[in-house]
């Protein structure tokens, strides 16, 4: 199994992106290639994720309960934050 040493979305699309080039260039050998197509698609996964993650974070600024663009607590934040944010006119 191949590790995974990146960290952030930025870095694993930056790997990926050299695991690509390197496959498409045909010079490698059989063992070599599987090696980086199991490492490309534990990034590829990764990045999924980190995009699945964005959506929702997204969905939860841009929606209330009745549709419309209001912004809301997610994962991690109090309401005391938000409240704050808005008393200071802030909106998304």
């Amino acid at each position: 199994m191949v590790k995974q040493k990146t960290q952030d979305f930025e870095s694993a699309i930056k790997r990926l992106e050299e695991i690509v080039s390197q496959l498409e260039s045909g010079d490698l050998q059989l063992e070599k290639s599987l090696e980086l197509f199991e490492e490309g698609i534990q990034l590829s996964r990764f990045c999924h994720g980190k995009l699945d993650e964005a959506e929702r974070k997204v969905e939860v600024l841009l929606k209330d309960a009745e549709g419309e663009m209001k912004r809301a607590p997610f994962e991690g934040e109090s309401a005391a934050t938000k409240d704050a944010e808005e008393e200071g006119g802030e909106e998304a």
